[in-house]
């Protein structure tokens, strides 16, 4: 009974605007992590959005409130809309590299507790969370959502370069070049 909460109503305030409907290689930027997280067997999907999240086919859309609210308010919301579920994967549609065999990954290893993605010695998000933990990240506050929750966490190592999270203008061309590099969504998919 593993659910999927997909964070994606940032405020874009260091891209300018709305980067979630920014194009890369010519979808949505969001679209990128939400197609490759529709590919698993999820007991729901809910995506956490704002106003300007673009449409993502197969997620329950809850809106983020207060609109513009903090990370630990999408991460709290989304926990709070599970209702019965025995884990939840939490992940970010403004990182729009990770492979869809890492997300794998994060699932077939899950014990009940939590594992996360380790990009050198941080673990950070898609991780996955049982619902022991359920309580605790429906209390988070702040921008800094559940960090806390995964310093000692179990972790699978994902490629910094994967880690990509889509915060500025920049880091959008970086992505549009590292799929133009021959890495491309084909190949990240399976």
């Amino acid at each position: 009974m593993t659910a999927l909460v997909l964070l994606a109503a940032g405020r874009g305030a260091r891209f300018g605007g709305d980067k979630l409907g920014a194009l890369l290689a010519g979808v949505p930027l969001a679209h990128h992590a939400a197609e490759r997280l529709a590919a698993l067997p999820f007991t729901r999907r809910l995506a956490i959005c704002s106003p300007s999240t673009p449409f993502l086919k197969g997620f329950e859309r809850v809106m983020l409130d207060p609109p513009g609210g903090p990370l630990s308010r999408s991460i709290a919301i989304g926990i709070a809309a599970l209702g019965d579920q025995t884990a939840a994967m939490i992940a970010l549609a403004d990182m729009p590299l990770v492979p869809l065999a890492h997300f794998t990954a994060l699932i077939d290893t899950f014990d009940g507790n939590v594992i996360a993605s380790r990009v050198g010695d941080i673990g950070m998000p898609p991780a996955v969370f049982g619902a022991s933990h359920f309580p605790a990240m429906r209390c988070l506050t702040g921008d800094r959502g559940a960090g806390a929750l995964l310093r000692n966490a179990r972790s699978i190592a994902l490629d910094p370069a994967l880690a990509l999270d889509v915060d500025t203008v920049d880091d959008l061309a970086q992505a549009e070049s590292f799929l133009a590099s021959g890495f491309g969504i084909g190949q990240q998919t399976r």
